[in-house]
């Protein structure tokens, strides 16, 4: 997948050097690890957000049987929308009215999207689900690889971003994430979101978007910090 994203990007003329801000959350955290790795002359800033370099077992072997059956255990509508909103998001944005006025709370509006997105038969399927679940698993990027990131991207153009309560992706996950790229005292920018959970531009849009901003301004153009 990062290669795809490098040949979309070279097809669009976008090629110099530190030219591209990458922004990655849960998978997509992963795809942008591997784009840094492969290219990092090309990274003006790297954003990785609510996930992890490889994923390990932070929740106990049960917890972690019971997570991984149910992902391929056939459930009805009402039982896929409650898990949704139990992995991704946390109890109190949840339950908070809805952000853009047009649903009762927050929830509503989730599970409406949901509803909305499983009804095209094409773009969602149970094939990408498992394939996305897959890919997941097996990405591994070793402490020797993410130092390596560190030290071609540059500490300080890095930031990893992560939820407390992240069910998907556990908040330890983020914090390896960190020492295995050098450690905040390197220049890595590290930001914990006590209470909320995997999907952080939507529960914390403004402060989400502020960071992203900062480290924008900070590396843009910038051949060396």
């Amino acid at each position: 997948m990062a290669e795809d994203a490098f040949e979309l990007l070279d097809s669009l003329g976008w090629t110099s050097d530190r030219q591209l801000h990458v922004i990655g959350i849960s998978m997509g955290g992963m795809i942008a690890q591997e784009m840094a790795f492969k290219q990092p002359e090309r990274v003006a800033s790297l954003s990785l957000v609510s996930t992890a370099s490889h994923l390990v077992n932070t929740v106990g072997f049960v917890a972690n049987l019971r997570q991984r059956i149910n992902l391929f255990i056939p459930k009805g509508l009402d039982v896929q929308l409650a898990e949704i909103k139990k992995n991704l998001f946390s109890e109190d944005w949840l339950a908070a009215p809805d952000a853009e006025g047009n649903f009762p709370t927050n929830g509503d509006r989730v599970a409406a999207q949901e509803v909305k997105k499983r009804q095209d038969t094409e773009a969602f399927t149970r094939k990408g689900f498992l394939l996305q679940a897959i890919a997941t698993g097996w990405h591994h990027k070793s402490p020797e690889q993410m130092r390596e990131i560190g030290d071609k991207v540059g500490r300080e153009r890095i930031q990893v971003l992560h939820g407390t309560i992240d069910n998907m992706i556990t908040v330890p996950h983020g914090e390896t994430l960190v020492k295995e790229l050098g450690g905040e005292e390197s220049g890595v920018t590290r930001k914990v979101f006590e209470g909320r959970g995997h999907v952080l531009p939507i529960e914390e849009r403004r402060e989400f978007g502020k960071l992203i901003e900062q480290l924008v301004v900070k590396t843009q153009g910038r051949s060396s910090i």
